[in-house]
């Protein structure tokens, strides 16, 4: 009776999944070698998340749904002036909205440059042999570049945010993404997320049909 259902079950096991597998991606790159094998793998597994979250974010919980936590100027605006409505910080807030947004976006621009990389030794990704050396040597460079310190930095941003709120402003961000409640004194009268059977079910579609897709992508190449 004092909890709201924020994080549906799909929302928070996408969450754990990606933190884990984009730490994996970090080290297997640093480690190369042999590792560059599960490298790969943890790259096929993050595409297929990423995929699920992007069609999650139309069909998902209510509080999942990028309509829910856009940070629109007025979102913002109310924000910044201290006159955040319930609603505004119920999942994400306007400003953790864009740290999310961020991440989705810098993975997608890493996981799109990682299958056409080439480390000029052993490992090659799935589709650089359907463009030209240049694009490879571009993506290449992105991707061992610009692009991962792209996602050491952002990791490096989410984590100092959270622990910003835990000791700053006494709110721990990670137990809601655990039990997927967060209590009605910190969100009020909003709307729980709907987080059934039905609901789970099909998010086993969604994740489902992202593999299908990831398989199909990176058999294109051959």
């Amino acid at each position: 009776m004092n909890t709201v259902r924020i994080w549906d079950l799909p929302t928070r096991l996408f969450h754990w999944l990606l933190a884990v597998s984009v730490i994996g991606l970090i080290v297997t790159a640093k480690v190369g070698g042999d590792a560059m094998n599960w490298h790969f793998r943890l790259g096929y597994v993050v595409f297929a998340l990423l995929l699920f979250r992007l069609m999650w974010g139309f069909v998902g919980g209510r509080w999942s749904r990028f309509a829910s936590f856009f940070p629109t100027p007025a979102r913002l605006g109310r924000y910044l002036r201290g006159q955040a409505r319930p609603e505004d910080h119920a999942g994400h807030n306007p400003l953790g909205a864009f740290s999310v947004l961020a991440m989705l976006l810098v993975l997608a621009a890493q996981v799109g440059t990682g299958l056409f990389s080439d480390d000029d030794i052993a490992f090659a990704g799935p589709l650089t042999g359907l463009v030209a050396g240049s694009t490879v040597r571009a993506a290449s460079s992105y991707h061992k570049d610009v692009g991962q310190l792209l996602v050491i930095g952002l990791v490096a941003l989410h984590l100092l945010a959270i622990a910003f709120y835990f000791f700053a402003k006494r709110k721990n961000l990670v137990r809601p993404m655990v039990t997927g409640d967060k209590t009605r004194a910190e969100v009020g009268g909003v709307t729980a997320a709907t987080d059934g059977f039905r609901r789970r079910a099909l998010a086993l579609v969604l994740i489902a049909l992202a593999a299908g897709v990831v398989t199909w992508v990176v058999k294109l190449g051959g």
